[in-house]
């Protein structure tokens, strides 16, 4: 039987993947390889040094999502920082950020922005939020990604041969299924967008096998009560309004066309990169971690030498293992 290369590029997939043991039910020849979903894993080590030197600062409160402050730099990591007395602060919504900046106007908030189109909305709608109330004191370091250009870049790598991708429920019910198409059409690559729930995830790659053995290649939404055709289209406006797409650095796949996001003129107020100058030295990756290897699924977790010996969920030595959506994270808690 031929060989089958099944991606799935959502760290939820690719840890409910691992918890629920699905590898070993698929049929010998089938194999589930985890791509770069992970939005903290993506991020690039220079973000995160120009994050953590930012919060180091005595005027700025740093916030972020909890994922982000054990992300290891090249001089330390935010929980660090705040080891060391900087004033890094764990938010749950960027609102929360934004509500801090209201509270201490004597200091700047600086929101340590990170993910793919879920969560860049919500944070462009606090943007123009903070716009309405005048606040002069919040900043937002846009590290967000954008799915799809990364998608073309894996399905045609000629190293990989991807037969057919697993796609995000949560990326896909902002986006919808439309731009899918493109993949699909140009790279003959399938597409099937799944729930998280280990049904669904079956249902996903039993479409995707129904439509490889078929010579198919189309897009499909498994996840039907979630995801539309059209997506949403409020949240893709709200996010037109306040960035537009840029060039970006991607841990491990390197600096891939259109695929991040940068303020417009009108919001560039906003921006922490215009508002604090700071330079970073170009990053020097830990020695021996596999990290960027795994992000674009040239290798697995246990293929690092690192794994399970110097690098543990408690001793991170790369943000795959620092995520909860992490691949490395993932194999190390459930084997």
């Amino acid at each position: 039987m031929k060989k089958i290369n099944l991606m799935e590029v959502c760290g939820t997939h690719t840890m409910a993947i691992a918890r629920s043991g699905l590898k070993k039910l698929l049929p010998k020849g089938v194999e589930l390889i985890s791509g770069p979903g992970c939005p903290v894993c993506v991020t690039p080590q220079e973000d995160i040094d120009r994050a953590v030197k930012i919060a180091r600062r005595e005027d700025v409160i740093m916030t972020t999502f909890g994922d982000m402050m054990r992300v290891p730099g090249a001089s330390g990591s935010l929980e660090d920082a705040a080891r060391d007395g900087a004033d890094v602060r764990v938010v749950f919504s960027p609102m929360d950020s934004l509500e801090t900046a209201e509270k201490h106007p004597g200091k700047k908030v600086v929101f340590m922005g990170v993910g793919f189109e879920t969560t860049s909305p919500t944070v462009a709608a606090t943007v123009i939020e903070a716009r309405k109330r005048k606040l002069k004191n919040y900043f937002v370091i846009p590290g967000f990604k954008l799915l799809f250009p990364a998608l073309e870049l894996l399905a045609g790598s000629e190293k990989l041969k991807i037969d057919g991708f697993i796609c995000p429920g949560h990326v896909s019910v902002i986006t919808g299924s439309v731009p899918y198409r493109e993949v699909a059409d140009r790279y003959r690559v399938p597409c099937v967008i799944t729930g998280f729930e280990d049904a669904d995830i079956l249902k996903g790659i039993s479409r995707l096998l129904r439509q490889i053995s078929a010579g198919k290649s189309e897009v499909e939404i498994e996840y039907r009560r979630a995801v539309t055709e059209k997506g949403n289209p409020r949240a893709r406006r709200l996010l037109d309004e306040v960035f537009r797409p840029a060039d970006s650095a991607w841990r491990g796949l390197g600096n891939i066309r259109s695929s991040g996001l940068r303020f417009r003129k009108e919001y560039s107020s906003f921006d922490a990169g215009k508002a604090f100058k700071v330079k970073v030295p170009r990053a020097s990756l830990p020695k021996g971690c596999l990290c960027g290897d795994v992000l674009q699924g040239y290798r697995s977790p246990k293929d690092c030498k690192l794994f399970t010996k110097k690098c543990t969920p408690e001793n991170p030595i790369g943000p795959c293992m620092v995520s909860s959506e992490g691949a490395c994270a993932a194999v190390y808690k459930y084997g």
